[in-house]
């Protein structure tokens, strides 16, 4: 197995067996943001703590990214010919917060919005070094009593 490294540092705890979120809280504020942040959006208040978001949530809203993303800030490195369409959705994480983020899933017949929602580490591409670049992504949430997405 080839070195793995995350897509960028402090975004979500790694390794681990149940990876989390990391966001920002601003307790003068109530607000929380994800990705982090150095001040409050609606206050400019630079007291934060760091705090772990929900590994799950409810799908707000989505959508199929059909086409290659801008290059940069996108940093995949398939070429447009290779380039495989995938889901993207918003997640409300709990009363906290609203994050951004791939889902595991492409078929818009496998997409509900409301639908439970779980965060995991997924591969993303390889690096210059040969290194497996690391990211986060939301996959539907299987219940075992019927063997279905919520």
């Amino acid at each position: 197995m080839s070195e793995q490294v995350l897509v960028a540092e402090g975004v979500f705890t790694w390794p681990s067996d149940e990876p989390q979120l990391i966001g920002s809280h601003f307790p003068e504020s109530g607000v929380t943001v994800f990705p982090r942040a150095g001040a409050c959006p609606k206050t400019a208040s630079r007291v934060a703590e760091d705090v772990l978001l929900p590994r799950r949530g409810t799908l707000w809203s989505w959508t199929i990214q059909g086409f290659p993303p801008k290059n940069p800030p996108y940093i995949g490195t398939e070429s447009p010919k290779d380039f495989k369409p995938y889901g993207v959705g918003y997640i409300q994480l709990g009363d906290q917060v609203i994050v951004e983020s791939r889902l595991t899933v492409s078929d818009p017949a496998q997409i509900e919005i409301g639908m439970e929602m779980e965060m995991v580490v997924v591969p993303f591409a390889i690096d210059a070094e040969g290194r497996e670049v690391l990211t986060y992504a939301f996959a539907p949430v299987q219940h075992p009593e019927n063997g279905a997405n919520s």
